[in-house]
């Protein structure tokens, strides 16, 4: 079966040449490499504070990245409309989507903020349960920090999403190298300097998301680019782009939550296992995904790529930009897992991590690299062209309930029912890579997702 029609496709006259290609997917690569390092930085940083310190900062982190997957979903709704209207030639819809971005985001950040800061200790508890008194006051003080941030945050990965949909992702990776120096500059200063501890860690994130957002709408403002916002008072709600949106953003924004919901479910069963299980998870965690940037980045790079092949009816063009994409991705995989083994164990000495909570975490990271070069271009790759495309709702369906079943539910079995220790929990995450990259290979095959413009 043809992955697609070479006859149609005019080399000479690509949307997307190489070198072209090269420069998108790079400055990506390095504003995820550098987010993830700094992620393993701040975790180092704070394991000077002590176990307590590091377990209160994975347990947040992973509401946290709900919250930032929430986002995310909104800003590859905005740079798919963005694109696919860019790729039509229809750049002042583009802009209108934009500005409809900004007004939705900012409305839901700021519900969510005020959410968790009324919710709390509470919150916590119910998500996580009994755990260490420690743990659970270093939790809250970081938490309520954290969450102020969240606006800022949403803000800026709908704004640096804008740069990319015009093919532009230089320019919001410049904010981000400055934002992460400010934000281990600040955790230099705030935990060693003025002993301030996890506050430090959260205070140094929020004044890093500060600088970032008002940096990229200052610049959102210039006349001479593709995409501008400007004007904010005078943006008011039109609910049919709106909801045009929202029809790629909520699939993908459901698909993400659930995501980041099961590895709640997950955290609260690595909880039960103590203080030393949550410290080797939490680097494993960040080892994962370290490993996984560059693929990622080239899936997001695929969205704007495929975005605009659809807006301009180039849909042969579309499925070879997503086999050649895909394919650079899957080399990234292997060879990222490999870098990643070599340094875990320097890594975790250097960090001062407890030998025992260090030779989980090697164990773990061993098995990951035996797995994911094989599975993760079928099971999270395939859903960045899809979305791209407009077919989210069957990705969403597909993951959503592989995460369920196989993830959290095989998980939990494996590992309070059989006591499989912390290494059940990586076998239920290798179930739902399979299950996942097995289903959505066959969508791609069939060629359905591109019927969902």
């Amino acid at each position: 079966m043809k992955l697609y029609d070479k006859t149609q496709i005019d080399q000479k006259n690509l949307l997307f040449d190489n070198k072209t290609l090269f420069w998108l997917i790079l400055p990506i690569v390095i504003e995820q490499l550098l987010n993830s390092l700094m992620g393993l930085v701040d975790t180092m940083m704070v394991t000077s504070v002590g176990s307590e310190a590091i377990a209160a900062v994975s347990l947040v982190d992973s509401i946290n990245n709900l919250v930032i997957q929430i986002f995310s979903a909104m800003a590859a709704g905005a740079a798919i409309v963005c694109s696919q209207y860019i790729g039509s030639g229809n750049k002042k819809e583009s802009c209108r989507a934009a500005e409809q971005v900004v007004l939705t985001v900012l409305v839901i950040s700021l519900s969510i903020t005020a959410f968790c800061i009324l919710g709390g200790e509470r919150l916590l508890q119910l998500i996580f349960g009994t755990v260490e008194d420690s743990v659970m006051e270093n939790a809250l003080i970081y938490f309520m920090i954290t969450v102020i941030s969240y606006p800022f945050l949403g803000l800026f990965s709908a704004g640096a999403a804008f740069y990319r949909a015009s093919g532009n992702s230089k320019f919001p990776t410049k904010v981000s190298v400055i934002s992460n120096v400010i934000n281990v500059t600040g955790n230099a200063l705030f935990i060693y300097g003025f002993k301030w501890g996890v506050a430090g860690a959260a205070f140094a994130t929020l004044l890093a998301r500060v600088f970032s957002t008002v940096v990229i709408y200052y610049c959102l403002r210039k006349p001479k680019q593709t995409i501008i916002v400007r004007d904010y008072l005078r943006i008011r709600p039109d609910i049919t782009l709106i909801l045009a949106i929202m029809a790629i953003g909520v699939p993908a924004g459901i698909e993400n939550g659930m995501f980041q919901f099961g590895k709640l479910a997950v955290q609260s069963t690595v909880s039960t296992l103590g203080t030393i299980a949550i410290s080797a998870q939490a680097m494993t965690d960040i080892f994962e995904l370290v490993n996984g940037i560059f693929s990622n980045s080239v899936g997001i790079g695929l969205m704007t790529v495929v975005g605009q092949c659809i807006g301009a009816r180039r849909t042969e063009e579309a499925k070879y930009y997503f086999v050649k994409l895909m394919g650079v991705a899957g080399i990234g995989v292997l060879v990222s897992c490999l870098l990643v083994l070599a340094i875990t164990k320097p890594v975790t000495l250097l960090s001062g991590m407890e030998p025992e909570a260090a030779e989980m975490c090697f164990k773990m990271v061993t098995a990951m690299t035996i797995v994911k070069p094989f599975i993760w271009v079928g099971a999270f790759g395939l859903p960045y062209g899809f979305r791209a495309a407009g077919d989210v709702k069957f990705s969403m369906i597909v993951s959503v309930c592989s995460m369920w079943v196989c993830r959290v539910g095989l998980c939990i079995f494996l590992v309070r029912g059989l006591h499989f220790g912390l290494m059940g929990v990586w076998l239920g995450i290798f179930v739902d890579w399979i299950v996942r990259a097995s289903i959505l290979s066959m969508r791609f095959l069939s060629g359905k997702w591109l019927h969902k413009v």
